[in-house]
């Protein structure tokens, strides 16, 4: 897996578009990173990418958006809110895994365990002079 270093949102939003142009559906994105590493921005870039309109904000309090309407369904999650495993069984993981959406999960590592084997893990960190790095990524990107 690579690794690429963002110097902008707008790359991070472009490499979400990237990325989004490899997704058949079923794919679940673990996205790990401190506060502010462009977690958010990447899902930015899926979405649009997959061809959603619209803002696309993280889910903090609301803990899921969907996005419709493009050539796959993307389902956000922010999980830094949630403490218990059980908490997100409530919340319906389980039907979002078996759709053929795209699972995109903000502090996917709190749960690590509730994921599929495949999950691809993707990890963001904040570089020198503003930079993210973005590590977990396919070598194709």
């Amino acid at each position: 897996m690579g690794l690429i270093i963002s110097h902008s949102p707008q790359e991070t939003f472009a490499l979400g578009m990237r990325l989004a142009a490899t997704l058949r559906g079923g794919e679940v994105l673990g996205l790990t990173g401190d506060l502010g590493s462009g977690k958010t921005h990447l899902v930015k870039g899926l979405a649009a990418g997959l061809g959603h309109t619209g803002q696309v904000t993280s889910p903090t309090f609301t803990l899921v958006h969907e996005y419709a309407g493009g050539r796959l369904p993307l389902h956000h999650f922010d999980l830094y809110r949630l403490e218990d495993p059980s908490e997100l069984l409530q919340i319906g993981l389980d039907d979002y895994l078996a759709s053929r959406g795209v699972l995109a999960l903000e502090w996917a590592e709190k749960f690590r365990d509730l994921l599929p084997r495949t999950t691809l893990w993707l990890t963001l960190a904040h570089g020198p002079d503003d930079t993210r790095s973005i590590q977990g990524l396919p070598e194709s990107l």
